[in-house]
């Protein structure tokens, strides 16, 4: 039974697609170690594998990554492992320094294009210092998938490196979707961070008394969403459910009427995107609303599963989402649809690309 170490700076209850790649490694037999961290706020983790919290003292900025990264390496000499699995740029020195060192398989998952994302691609010295640990560790991975075919190409064209793709879908489910809803509600999910498109969506709540949107989900943007939101008057019109478990948010997904996932075009991490939150909103069978990027305005037109932003004012931005909820003929055209994407987009099928990926580490 080989013996894998999975390394996240993230919250471990929350990260679903950690959590699928760790159960999917545990049910094709190999023994499975997951790290991350413990919050202040951390919610309980149960799984089949192991699993480790560290407790740090820097809670962000770089001191944040150097102590996770210091105590993640003094880890992972420690342990016993034939593989291991960094999440994300902010985990490979220490999985690429223990590798080097201990002669055992390194495989990198890059959930992002981590230099370009917003609030890292226009501080010059941070993202240096990012491009330099790059630079250094990428290109000697064993092996290396990404979530979609746009981040795939930055790395093939900087580094003549040949990335898979494995995109972050979740698990099948079989909901049975309403056409109309009662109380019909708009959900954004997961996480609350700058550019995010949401400021643009206070904006048209405010032209339309008639939309409510629910945001599932926690992040540096919170507190000041809350007050954007006492200021326009539209508290009535947005609730706040903060990080839900996996559960918890399958069920509030499911009960929508459609989910937004309308990012600004802030660095090239953002515009290659393929968020887990599409692919959710289309297991929970409801239509999407998506910035005009390729890789997730792809998904909507190629399965015909709901709309893309192409002018980001509030008027239109109103009038898109009014139409989303109320024309029941574009909706039966979208259940139809949706079923088909979801058949398709599910972990059940792309995990064989993972299980394939490992069986050459």
């Amino acid at each position: 039974m080989k013996k894998v170490i999975v390394s996240v700076t993230n919250d471990l209850a929350t990260d679903q697609r950690v959590q699928r790649v760790c159960q999917s490694l545990h049910s094709w037999g190999y023994e499975v170690l997951l790290v991350g961290r413990r919050l202040p706020a951390s919610p309980s983790f149960e799984q089949a594998y192991r699993y480790k919290r560290m407790r740090l003292i820097f809670k962000k900025s770089l001191l944040f990554y150097a102590e996770y990264n210091l105590r993640l390496f003094l880890l992972l000499l420690f342990y016993k492992a034939d593989i291991l699995l960094a999440n994300d740029l902010d985990t490979l020195p220490a999985n690429w320094l223990a590798a080097k060192i201990k002669r055992i398989k390194l495989v990198f998952d890059s959930h992002e294009y981590f230099p370009e994302t917003p609030e890292i691609y226009k501080r010059h010295f941070v993202k240096s210092v990012w491009q330099g640990i790059e630079q250094l560790c990428v290109h000697r991975c064993d092996v290396s998938y990404t979530v979609s075919q746009s981040i795939a190409d930055i790395f093939e064209n900087k580094y003549n490196l040949k990335f898979k793709v494995i995109r972050n879908v979740p698990f099948r489910l079989n909901n049975q979707w309403e056409l109309t809803k009662a109380n019909p509600y708009i959900i954004y999910q997961v996480s609350v961070n700058i550019g995010r498109g949401l400021e643009l969506m206070f904006n048209a709540l405010k032209i339309d008394p008639c939309l409510h949107l629910v945001i599932a989900g926690d992040g540096p943007e919170l507190l000041n969403l809350k007050g954007k939101a006492e200021i326009l008057n539209i508290k009535k019109q947005v609730k706040f459910l903060g990080r839900l478990l996996p559960k918890e948010l399958k069920e509030w997904t499911s009960g929508a009427s459609l989910g937004i996932s309308i990012e600004e075009p802030l660095g090239i991490s953002y515009i290659s995107a393929l968020p887990n939150k599409l692919f959710d909103y289309i297991q929970a069978g409801i239509p999407a609303l998506v910035s005009d990027f390729p890789e997730m305005g792809g998904i909507v037109a190629q399965y015909g599963i709901g709309m893309i932003l192409k002018e980001r004012n509030p008027v239109n931005l109103a009038r898109i989402l009014q139409m989303m909820i109320t024309d029941v003929v574009l909706r039966e055209t979208w259940k139809a649809n949706l079923t088909i994407a979801a058949e398709e987009l599910c972990w059940e099928k792309e995990s064989q690309k993972l299980r394939e990926l490992f069986s050459f580490v």
